[in-house]
């Protein structure tokens, strides 16, 4: 099951920016009040990346309990760990150092310097998320609680990007890893976009998120972003395919909502 995307547009980036981090920061305490503990899947990109800065600088962040929220990437780029093209060394610069976040609940994919491929990577990546997945089994005393535990922890707010050309985390139009139905994180070689090597969740772990959130800016992404609420498919628009279980919300300015379906169009005020 899958929630039909909601499309929220805010009237620039900036403000766009400021909305994203009061959406975010009060979905982690409402979570927090509700599990004593969030978990938040990270995107790079300068949307991914801007939100964990105004985040940061929101006088609300402080409502938040950091050291109970887990953290884990959506992909990341497979190279050495102090590469400034890392996403995880983008998000510690502009939130994770900056707050009092357990670094045990930081899961920063693995580096270059760590592994010979990026397959190697991910299936470490696959590997620890199933450890966690599997911790909190053990700790569920519901009588929801699975027989076996899954392969993925419980992910409640999945961040992702949108390029151009309308892929999201590491998954590219065309590619394999768009195509992948069974494992949930895959390496990437020979990306279209520098760096080549990276690991990226694939489709079906984006999709086992209780909430996906969109975050998308500028003109250059309107052709992107129509294709994929029009309902073009996901090999061809991987974005069209991101859905979260419970909520699909795309989060976008007014010059990347050009080509949206106007029945989908939602305008948020200016003061947003």
């Amino acid at each position: 099951m899958s929630a039909d995307p909601r499309v929220s547009i805010h009237p620039d980036s900036s403000v766009l920016l400021a909305a994203i981090a009061a959406r975010l920061i009060t979905k982690l305490v409402d979570l927090q009040d509700k599990y004593g503990e969030a978990t938040v899947v990270l995107t790079g990109g300068s949307m991914g990346i801007g939100t964990l800065r105004a985040v940061a600088e929101s006088p609300a962040c402080r409502a938040v309990n950091w050291s109970k929220v887990n953290v884990w990437w959506g992909d990341e780029r497979f190279v050495e760990p102090g590469s400034p093209d890392r996403n995880s060394l983008q998000a510690a610069e502009a939130l994770l150092d900056r707050l009092p976040f357990d670094p045990d609940r930081v899961h920063v994919p693995g580096a270059a310097d760590e592994f010979a491929t990026a397959d190697e990577a991910a299936a470490d990546y696959e590997r620890r998320l199933a450890e966690e997945a599997a911790r909190e089994h053990s700790e569920d005393y519901s009588d929801s609680r699975p027989d076996v535990p899954g392969r993925l922890p419980r992910f409640d707010v999945l961040l992702l990007g949108v390029g151009p050309d309308a892929h999201i985390a590491s998954l590219f139009p065309e590619m394999a890893g768009i195509r992948e139905s069974e494992r949930i994180v895959v390496g990437v070689e020979n990306a279209p976009k520098p760096p080549p090597s990276r690991i990226s969740l694939t489709l079906p772990a984006i999709k086992s998120a209780d909430e996906v959130w969109m975050l998308v800016a500028g003109e250059d992404k309107a052709g992107a972003v129509g294709l994929a609420l029009a309902g073009a498919g996901p090999v061809q628009v991987p974005a069209s395919g991101a859905r979260g279980r419970s909520r699909t919300l795309w989060l976008i300015d007014a010059a990347a909502a050009a080509k949206v379906p106007q029945e989908l169009v939602r305008k948020e005020p200016a003061s947003a």
